[in-house]
């Protein structure tokens, strides 16, 4: 399930992106290689960031516009001693 999780809470800021760079293609003079290659990463990573930290600081909620309402959680590994 955290595998699930992690991937959709990673697609869905991508997507956001994509559809933000397709937005300001609309009515711009923009190479759209420019826009596929660096507007959308940094609206997706913009996205990303304002939403899990609204989640973290405001309110859990606002991890559903990230895919799911919570981040997902991973056991912590424990090294051996040996290592």
């Amino acid at each position: 399930m955290n595998i699930y999780l992690s991937l959709v809470r990673t697609g869905i800021p991508a997507l956001v992106g994509w559809l933000v760079a397709l937005a300001a293609g609309y009515g711009l003079n923009l190479d759209p290689a420019a826009l596929a290659g660096v507007l959308a990463p940094l609206a997706g990573f913009a996205y990303y960031g304002l939403f899990r930290i609204a989640e973290e600081h405001l309110s859990p909620r606002f991890g559903w516009l990230l895919g799911y309402a919570r981040p997902p959680h991973y056991a912590a590994q424990i090294e051996s001693a040996s290592s």
